[in-house]
């Protein structure tokens, strides 16, 4: 991570939203790292690329907003294992006035395999009334500025 945010792979690029490591207390009784885990740090990398819009803990608590996921589809596609490094990248597909929907690249470092991917459709939320409303202008335009990149599962 930069001081100004999360590492960009280049200006259309995906940004690197999360760096770690499978630890052996996250995998099950087959050896590889549980799904859970898989949501864990797909989780983390989320919270990164909202920081990159915009979207702090700051500015939901001045705004009194916040997100919530409506939809996540995870595709595994190779197991992970105890020490296994681990990078993934995040992409903005689509933002509507309060809706987002982005994409999560979960790479082992040092084999280069894509290990999964997550789709994530998130809706901008008013935190008091509990009900969608519209991303705020500068929000909606970083979000929409970091659209494209290269494809990742699917394209």
């Amino acid at each position: 991570m930069t001081e100004s945010g999360p590492e960009s792979e280049s200006e259309s690029g995906p940004l690197v939203t999360y760096r770690g490591s499978v630890y052996p207390a996250q995998c099950d009784h087959m050896g590889h790292m549980n799904v859970a885990f898989y949501v864990a740090k797909f989780d983390e990398a989320t919270w990164q690329l909202f920081a990159a819009m915009g979207l702090t803990r700051a500015r939901f608590q001045s705004d009194k907003s916040g997100m919530a996921g409506l939809e996540q589809h995870i595709a595994y596609k190779r197991e992970l294992y105890p020490g296994d490094v681990i990078t993934v990248t995040s992409r903005v597909l689509e933002v509507r006035d309060k809706v987002i929907r982005f994409e999560h690249e979960m790479k082992n470092d040092v084999t280069g395999e894509i290990a999964a991917t997550m789709l994530v459709v998130a809706a901008h939320l008013d935190a008091v009334a509990r009900k969608a409303r519209s991303f705020p202008d500068d929000v909606r335009g970083a979000a929409g500025a970091m659209i494209g990149g290269r494809g990742v599962a699917g394209d």
